[in-house]
């Protein structure tokens, strides 16, 4: 699929009417992006027994969640809070059916609580999270989140298989789960392996394929089985807008994997997938202002460098200054100026707060029209990992999230005030 382009929300006209409105910086979603995007998922899963779900981790504002839950889309959790954020959002608590999971590797502040009181899915990602559940009493249905030992994602920073990986259990020790989970009178009905947004599509599609093969060697162990979910994973290309991302070629692969393990377990067994970044990444603009620009001379530490200072940081994308992340920067208003390499840093007393670098996290200047003091300029790609991203840092509030539906744009998210962050001290 081609996604959608943001013609309104990059409007230079609108933009600077909502920056006069709102200040900058501030987030812009574009709700028709993101239902292409969801409807993209959505129709992969069109063969019998395949059910999509969203990693909400990548943007749990409730505005999204209730995108996704009006297109059928069910929801992977990580925290307590999360469970309790979908439930806001409308979704049903319980495991008839499970709509909503929680996926851990530890049971951190309410999570535990929140399994027990609202009855979710719990996706068992430690060992000793079974001797967890059993404590606490709980009693109903398990997930079992598998390492499957390959796989990756799009830096190494985001492995999700493989001996560097911290997530799951080991393939080793699958079956000693399985019987101590088996001694707690607690049911596996769901094996669940996540193998990472690689950069390429083919490599994904071979190893869900893969990863469907190890799920049909193991599952005939497991008699309470009722689902099987091959994580997230699906890539997003940051560099290239124009991108033709095949996803309609996953539909044959989770329709063909759903009827393999259903008819190795002789039942119908549910496939589940659960993508995050795919979802949402596109459909957000981080909107920042040029402050100034400056420049720094060529000496015996290396060669000088242009800057374009703007009022947005790591506090709102903090990607690039964690992964060194592309993400791709436009100035609106400067059509027809000349292209100049320029590094794009932010306001924070930190020598980090730097938006281009390359992989290894080293200053990357970027052929950019000359920017000028006074421009708007456009983070693309924020939507997964942005605001869900942003912090306090420096006491700084975090920038508001405006929804553009129609032509028209409202605030779902305010601009935070140093009130805000104060209440929370005691």
């Amino acid at each position: 699929m081609k996604t959608p382009a943001h013609a309104a929300a990059t409007d230079p006209n609108l933009l600077e009417i909502l920056a006069a409105e709102y200040g900058t910086p501030f987030w812009i979603w574009d709700s028709e992006v993101l239902r292409a995007r969801i409807d993209a998922v959505v129709s992969t899963t069109e063969g019998t027994g395949v059910q999509a779900r969203y990693a909400m981790k990548a943007s749990s504002a409730t505005k999204v969640l209730q995108e996704m839950k009006s297109a059928g889309v069910w929801i992977d959790s990580v925290s307590g809070n999360e469970v309790l954020r979908a439930r806001h959002a409308g979704y049903s608590a319980g495991h008839h059916p499970p709509e909503i999971c929680f996926t851990a590797d530890v049971f951190r502040d309410n999570a535990l609580a929140t399994v027990l009181e609202e009855g979710v899915l719990p996706n068992v990602g430690s060992p000793g999270m079974v001797a967890d559940l059993q404590r606490a009493g709980y009693t109903g249905p398990i997930s079992l989140r598998i390492n499957p030992g390959f796989g990756h994602g799009h830096v190494n920073e985001c492995d999700t298989g493989g001996p560097s990986s911290k997530h799951g259990v080991w393939v080793s020790e699958i079956q000693a789960v399985r019987e101590a989970a088996e001694a707690a009178e607690l049911k596996i009905v769901m094996l669940h392996a996540h193998i990472g947004s690689g950069p390429q599509f083919d490599e994904l599609h071979d190893n869900l394929s893969r990863l469907t093969d190890e799920f049909a060697t193991i599952a005939p162990d497991f008699k309470d089985l009722e689902a099987v979910s091959l994580g997230g994973g699906i890539p997003h290309d940051y560099q290239d807008p124009d991108s033709d991302i095949p996803v309609d070629r996953l539909r044959d692969l989770f329709t063909s994997s759903q009827q393999k393990l259903s008819t190795i377990m002789g039942r119908e067994i549910r496939l589940e997938i659960e993508p995050g970044r795919f979802y949402v990444a596109p459909a957000a603009l981080l909107v920042t202002r040029v402050t100034d620009v400056k420049k720094t001379q060529t000496n015996e530490k290396g060669p000088g460098t242009t800057f374009a200072m703007v009022d947005a940081g790591f506090v709102d994308l903090a990607r690039p200054a964690m992964y060194g992340s592309y993400h791709r920067i436009t100035i609106p208003a400067a059509t027809g100026r000349a292209e100049t390499p320029v590094v794009v840093a932010g306001p924070l007393c930190e020598s980090g707060d730097v938006f281009t670098r390359d992989d290894s996290e080293m200053l990357q200047p970027r052929d950019l029209p000359s920017p000028q003091t006074g421009d708007l300029m456009l983070l693309h790609d924020g939507g997964a990992y942005g605001y869900a991203m942003s912090s306090n840092y420096n006491s700084l509030g975090r920038a508001p999230q405006l929804w553009l539906e129609k032509g028209e744009v409202i605030p779902f998210t305010r601009r935070e005030t140093i009130e805000d962050i104060l209440r929370l001290e005691v």
